[in-house]
């Protein structure tokens, strides 16, 4: 496939180009990762994926990216546009242009609008449909189709349609192929994570995927029927099918599930996020920057499942020991699991509560320096143009001058 780009803001299709839909977005760096923060083009705000008055048109954006206050600007999806993204990572050698086969297979099958992302090592595809039920992502393939937004860098993936088409079929192929096939272990991208950096790997059908650096032993299937058999499983089960009862906060029984799925994977924050995705619970809150290093939520309430839960399953252990031996231990970790859990829970609203005020002051701190240098701008051009209309009476007048001699 040829991969060259073109730079021409015509080439952004008009479907998505004529709709309110942009924001921009800065790049910050935590753990080492760089994350993309989405800012209102309006005042540099938090742009919320759910706050239309945090959003502007595609000039308001470009004005505020050419301005140097964001590295990139973003279309945000919402249910009622016919718009679904597709987003494919680490899959493009950015020095040599080689493509993963696997990617090369979704782009030419999806044949609609393509463009290389920012990073220039996945692509990112728009096309019309409606997103199947089910998970959303596996591994580097997500799909979106609401409360996300999506980088636009304008980076057109030459030989692929100039248009957002519609093409639902292909979708529907797709979404069943690599995303969420009907066995646990299927064909698609698959993330082992090592140290604080990660790496991708490819899959065949046969590949168990990864936990915490080793070869996940479970699928995703067989982790959820020991879940389901523990001595916690109904209340796993109440979790899993969205029931929140008992909890005081919709946060609370998130950090429940979680802390359930940190033991049952091995503390896998891919895994779990991936399994999170199909629960009950799952909603757009989730993927919501929610913190002043730019972690979304679901992201810090996994981070903490994993730091507060102090032991984990072992898969190994099934093998080595007799059956009452794995019930003993089973039940003795699930229930350090619970008390984990409750102290979590203890903390989160402070957590959340700190985080949103740290937030909110740097925001209004970047807000009050934005219109300083704005009030300054317009002074200094205040006083060029007074010069201006001085000058020009100056002309005026020696030209009648002139006139009258």
């Amino acid at each position: 496939m040829n991969t060259e780009i073109t730079l021409d803001m015509d080439d952004v299709p008009s479907v998505i180009r004529d709709r309110d839909q942009w924001v921009c977005w800065q790049r910050k760096t935590r753990d080492g990762k760089a994350t993309k923060v989405p800012v209102s083009p309006r005042d540099g705000s938090f742009a919320s994926t759910t706050d239309p008055q945090t959003w502007g048109n595609i000039e308001m954006a470009l004005d505020w990216l050419n301005a140097g206050r964001a590295d990139g600007i973003g279309f945000v999806f919402t249910d009622s546009d016919p718009i679904v993204g597709v987003d494919l990572d680490d899959c493009r050698d950015p020095d040599t242009g080689a493509i993963d086969e696997d990617a090369q297979d979704i782009i030419e099958r999806l044949d609609s609008y393509t463009e290389l992302s920012p990073s220039g090592t996945g692509y990112h595809v728009l096309l019309k449909g409606d997103l199947p039920d089910g998970r959303n992502r596996r591994g580097d393939i997500e799909l979106y189709d609401t409360a996300r937004f999506f980088t636009v860098t304008r980076n057109h993936v030459d030989d692929t349609p100039a248009r957002i088409a519609r093409r639902q079929d292909a979708l529907v192929a797709i979404h069943r192929e690599y995303v969420d096939p009907p066995e646990a272990t299927s064909k698609g991208y698959a993330t082992n994570q090592t140290g604080s950096g990660a790496t991708s790997r490819k899959s065949d059908p046969e590949a168990s995927g990864t936990i915490g650096g080793a070869e996940r032993a479970l699928s995703d299937e067989e982790l959820l029927e020991k879940a389901r058999g523990a001595s916690n499983g109904d209340k796993f089960e109440r979790l899993w099918r969205g029931n929140t009862g008992g909890y005081e906060s919709h946060s609370e029984s998130d950090m429940a599930l979680c802390c359930l799925l940190a033991f049952w994977t091995g503390g896998d924050p891919t895994w779990m996020d991936e399994l999170f995705r199909r629960s009950g619970l799952i909603r757009e809150k989730w993927d919501e920057v929610h913190y002043a290093d730019g972690a979304t939520y679901g992201e810090k309430t996994i981070e903490r499942a994993i730091a507060t839960t102090g032991e984990f399953y072992e898969p190994d252990s099934d093998s080595k020991s007799s059956a009452s031996e794995r019930t003993a231990s089973t039940t003795s970790a699930v229930e350090t699991s619970d008390t984990a859990v409750s102290d979590a829970e203890a903390d989160s609203d402070l957590h959340r509560e700190r985080a949103y005020f740290a937030e909110k002051t740097r925001l209004l701190n970047q807000r009050i320096s934005d219109l300083e240098e704005t009030i300054a701008q317009k002074d200094e051009r205040i006083a060029t143009l007074t010069d201006d209309v001085e000058r020009l009476k100056r002309e005026i007048g020696s030209e009648c001058d002139e006139m009258t001699k």
